[in-house]
């Protein structure tokens, strides 16, 4: 009978979780766990090439499945490969959990080959980073990593494994991890409170993120938005958060430079941040983004990103989806019949504006207007009309990203993703993920 030991366990505990595949790229001190494998068959190795590769694929799994996907690296110098990709996880919240193994406890006084403290090199670019120094505790501690990472923000974690822990013999228990229910709702004064803020505005403005998609809350989110009339902006928004062919959804807010997100977040008298931080550029302003008049409210589930560089008036640590939806419900009755004309009449001029930039857009098509269409537009409005409506697409341009959004607008959930934190590499390994997700 083949002795259970802590890599059998840990294999165990991901079959319990649910994963049917384990990214990575192995070394010479995970042989033990790839032997296990043979006693786990539900579970399928992922070999990726280059670290970086392996936790591409990991992070797109995730961000498809919207559950934890499983990554293991090799020592010092496969977590060091992988730690840009685990960045961009970051930025992005995606539940990865980090495994990797090194040589084992009985050498850490050897300063040997691969030695490293691979928590400390983990810890910047994860949500917990930690390492497993008792035979006894391997799952305790996985099922911990595990909850940390899908536990709104969710995002990466790492978790370090000594091969003398995991060669001992484990009796630990395997049952699946619990998944918290972080679907909280303000109280009904505070909903209160954040519609009157909008629905006296005449220029609310409302920037999202993927807080939104990650809740489930497209729908909501339109409804308050064309309850208000209010023009929509994307802030580290990188997958669907609304239709973007919606005529009040105006697309990106910069991603390099602040003076672009100031144009246009400086002309609002009103703002509500949901979902995503401001502001995820390279080189942010620092001071006069918002007009000196305006009121600003943030909504979301992660408590750091509200108010952690400019001041609100109102800040509500809830779900986007829960929250927006009570908020549709109170803008019903707490606007005058006034303020709901003048929102009505700014939906209607967003959709002039929106059929007007549809019009030139054709007419570059056509070459009836004036000048050429550049190359890059032109190839991607010719892949456009042959990809068809249930097309994936994920977006790694950067910089011609804009181009891309015009031809290709991500419309449903599920269907459009971006490469986050500023990474480039994750376009294939990631678009591979999602689609076998």
């Amino acid at each position: 009978m083949t002795k259970r030991t802590g890599c059998i366990a840990l294999l165990e505990q991901l079959a319990a979780e649910g994963a049917r595949y384990l990214f990575g790229n192995p070394g010479t001190v995970e042989e033990g766990f790839l032997d296990a494998m043979r006693e786990v068959p539900s579970l399928q190795y992922i070999l990726g090439l280059q670290e970086s590769v392996a936790v591409a694929m990991a992070d797109g799994h995730a961000r498809a499945t919207r559950r934890p996907a499983f990554v293991q690296l090799h020592s010092s110098v496969g977590l060091g490969n992988g730690i840009g990709m685990i960045y961009q996880a970051k930025r992005g919240n995606s539940p990865l959990v980090v495994l990797a193994g090194e040589a084992g406890l009985a050498y850490d006084a050897m300063d040997a080959q691969m030695a490293c403290d691979l928590v400390s090199m983990a810890r910047p670019v994860t949500k917990w980073a930690t390492r497993v120094v008792d035979p006894g505790s391997v799952l305790r501690v996985l099922r911990r990593a595990i909850k940390i990472a899908s536990t709104p923000p969710m995002g990466p974690v790492f978790v370090a494994l000594p091969m003398d822990v995991l060669d001992a013999p484990n009796e630990e228990a395997v049952f699946p991890t619990p998944r918290l229910d972080t679907r909280s709702t303000p109280e009904p004064e505070a909903v209160k409170a954040l519609a009157r803020l909008l629905a006296e505005a005449e220029q609310p403005l409302l920037i999202v993120g993927d807080g939104v998609a990650a809740s489930g809350a497209q729908e909501e989110l339109t409804r308050v938005a064309e309850l208000l009339g209010a023009e929509v902006w994307g802030a580290n928004s990188s997958e669907v958060n609304m239709d973007a062919a919606h005529p009040l959804f105006r697309g990106l807010l910069g991603h390099m430079f602040g003076k672009d997100s100031t144009a246009v977040v400086s002309r609002a008298d009103a703002v509500l941040i949901t979902g995503t931080y401001v502001f995820p550029e390279v080189f942010p302003a620092l001071s006069g983004v918002f007009r000196p008049d305006a009121r600003v409210a943030h909504v979301d589930l992660d408590a750091y990103e509200i108010a952690k560089n400019f001041p609100v008036e109102l800040g509500l640590v809830a779900d986007p989806k829960r929250t927006l939806a009570a908020l549709a419900e109170a803008l019903t009755w707490v606007m005058t019949p006034a303020r709901r004309a003048a929102a009505e009449e700014r939906l209607r001029s967003a959709r002039a504006q929106r059929e007007q930039e549809r019009a030139r857009a054709s007419d570059a098509g056509t070459g009836s207007g004036e000048g050429h269409e550049a190359m890059p537009a032109l190839f991607l409005r010719e892949l456009a009309k042959r990809v068809g409506d249930e097309a994936i697409v994920f977006d790694e341009a950067l910089t011609l990203s804009p181009e891309v959004a015009r031809a290709l607008p991500g419309r449903r959930p599920g269907h459009y993703f971006q490469t986050r934190g500023g990474s480039l590499g994750v376009g294939i390994p990631g678009a591979l993920w999602v689609k076998l997700a």
